[in-house]
């Protein structure tokens, strides 16, 4: 039997491939024989010899049959294919869009600040928001040391059980920790401030002094009990929010009074587009130059 199945691959081979038919590998049975075959032998071993001496006749007998299906020839079958034209449907509708015309350009930013400006807001934003921070101490703890100690005891893990008059009182190393975390994010946030308010040109006062301290104090509020269990134990809320948009509104009037300069996206328009002449006359290179 395997010589005659020998015989009709070779055949087969010498037969030329037909248009209407797609040479397949012949389909056969030995590989899940032979998986078979394995797990009986697997199986054996922690049940009886006998399960572990069939899964090996199985196995032996997999390993023979499938080592004939491809030497010396490997089996092939041939499959008539139907040729035709598919048609593909949906009965999902396409979204309706806006005709795009002649004079529909994309809105692209000219003109943004310079990474200085970001740095000079967030420096003279980080100083008006120790005032109301100040504030709070004073009225509250009688000491403008309050809020700097209790910033300071975010990166002070033995700060973590410390009463509220240790806290109120003057601490070195609080202050210089305060300070440095203080202006750190200050100037993160300047820099911020100077690449958001670009996109926000109508209302920027809006934007720097309300809607952005609003969204990162919403955010530190949902994910300060994980990154600081001191501060989210003691903080007072309100008066972050009132520091907050004090360092929003001054920051943002900061950047706002900056130089803007203008964008790679400008510089890399025609010089017509970049001068504002309109005209329905194509420009050559000459023009442009």
């Amino acid at each position: 039997m395997q010589e005659e199945q020998i015989t009709q691959s070779a055949q087969g081979h010498q037969h030329e491939h037909r248009s209407d038919t797609v040479i397949l590998p012949a389909p056969t049975p030995w590989p899940m024989v032979l998986a078979l075959g394995l797990s009986l032998m697997i199986t054996g071993m922690v049940t009886h010899w006998v399960i572990s001496l069939l899964g090996l006749i199985l196995t032996l007998r997999a390993i023979f049959g499938w080592f004939f299906d491809i030497f010396p020839h490997e089996l092939h079958v041939a499959v008539p294919v139907q040729t035709g034209v598919m048609k593909i449907a949906s009965t999902r509708t396409t979204r309706e869009q806006l005709p795009v015309s002649a004079s529909h350009r994309t809105l692209l930013p000219v003109e943004t600040f310079s990474v200085t400006s970001g740095i000079k807001g967030g420096i003279v934003g980080g100083i008006a928001m120790i005032i109301p921070a100040a504030l709070f101490g004073l009225i509250k703890f009688h000491s403008i040391w309050y809020a700097v100690n209790l910033l300071a005891a975010g990166g002070f893990v033995r700060w973590a059980s410390e009463s509220t008059a240790f806290l109120c009182q003057f601490h070195l190393e609080g202050l210089l920790a305060a300070t440095g975390i203080h202006a750190f994010t200050s100037v993160l946030i300047g820099l911020l401030y100077g690449a958001m308010l670009p996109m926000f040109p109508r209302k920027p006062i809006l934007t720097a002094g309300f809607v952005a301290p609003l969204l990162w104090t919403g955010l530190l509020y949902s994910a300060l009990g994980v990154i600081s269990p001191v501060l989210n134990a003691r903080i007072n809320w309100l008066w972050f929010v009132i520091s907050q948009i004090a360092f929003g509104l001054v920051c943002g009037f900061i950047v706002n009074l900056q130089v803007k300069v203008r964008t790679p996206q400008f510089r890399s328009l025609p010089f017509a587009v970049r001068a504002g002449i309109h005209s329905d006359v194509p420009l050559t290179k000459d023009d442009e130059l």
